[in-house]
């Protein structure tokens, strides 16, 4: 396996700000990373995922914009940005823009956008991306949730907290497991360019899994990934925000910032923010 690690510094903003970020070249062919280096670096998650539109990405910059009121010039940071679809519209509408992701071919498609207040680097989150560098960090698309530990977890949430500066403001985009399992579907078939995904999902009471078979006539054999999310619920979060000094202040259950319904709302998208007189306590 082919490993490098680079150490990159970047303004943030004001030249005397600076962020530390790492820029990962690995194999993520290998079968003993992780399945989800694995997975979001395959062109077939791109391809099953592809319904995800940029107008759906736009929309929901909207109405957040709208709600949080956040000033021109503030810095934000978007952390497991894929491909920059909710960066690009952060970034037009006149804030400074940092975008993460793990996967290389995320961060490859996310580059091409580009400019001036707008650069995506990859990164791993549960590695610490700044201290107190950004008025706003935002975790869309359930872009959390996958590690193999619940100290893993807390690590990300602590280093976007980390990552806030006072009076900063966390929005997390999760899903929401009591909806999902409700509607749980068992079994699905799609067809896309010829290539079949066979899906399967269940939960146990920790997570809720996809397994995916895919089927395509140009490789060998079937391949198959299997997504593992852990189901966190308001409360859970509640407990790692406030372990981090912060506090929620709104709960919505969708893309359009309707009022969050534990048994009705698709998401559990939360609002926190981080007391402006905030000081860490060792």
């Amino acid at each position: 396996m082919a490993y490098s690690l680079h150490i990159i510094f970047v303004g943030i903003n004001k030249p005397h700000q600076r962020i530390i970020m790492t820029d990962l070249d690995e194999n993520t062919s290998n079968e003993s990373i992780a399945w989800f280096r694995r997975w979001f670096d395959s062109t077939y998650y791109h391809k099953l995922y592809s319904h995800q539109t940029d107008e759906e990405a736009k929309n929901f910059i909207e109405n957040l914009i709208d709600d949080l009121q956040p000033a021109i010039g503030s810095t934000m940071i978007d952390v497991g940005c894929g491909t920059g679809r909710h960066g690009k519209y952060l970034a037009a509408r006149g804030f400074q823009v940092t975008g993460i992701d793990l996967a290389f071919s995320n961060i490859k498609e996310a580059k091409k956008s580009e400019n001036a207040s707008l650069r995506f680097y990859r990164h791993d989150m549960r590695t610490p991306f700044g201290k107190e560098n950004f008025d706003y960090v935002f975790n869309f698309f359930a872009s959390f949730g996958y590690f193999k530990n619940e100290s893993e977890h807390t690590r990300v949430v602590g280093n976007m907290c980390e990552a806030l500066r006072p009076g900063g403001v966390l929005v997390l985009d999760y899903i929401n497991h009591v909806y999902a399992e409700k509607n749980l579907v068992a079994y699905e078939r799609r067809e896309i360019d010829a290539i079949v995904y066979n899906t399967t999902r269940w939960a146990d009471k920790g997570h809720i899994f996809k397994r995916i078979t895919i089927d395509d006539q140009d490789m060998p054999g079937n391949l198959e990934h299997t997504e593992k999310i852990a189901r966190f619920d308001l409360r859970h979060f509640d407990e790692m925000l406030l372990a981090n000094g912060l506090q929620i202040k709104e709960v919505y259950g969708d893309y359009n910032l309707s009022i969050f319904e534990e048994h009705d709302s698709p998401r559990l998208i939360l609002v926190a923010g981080k007391p402006s007189n905030f000081q860490r306590v060792c």
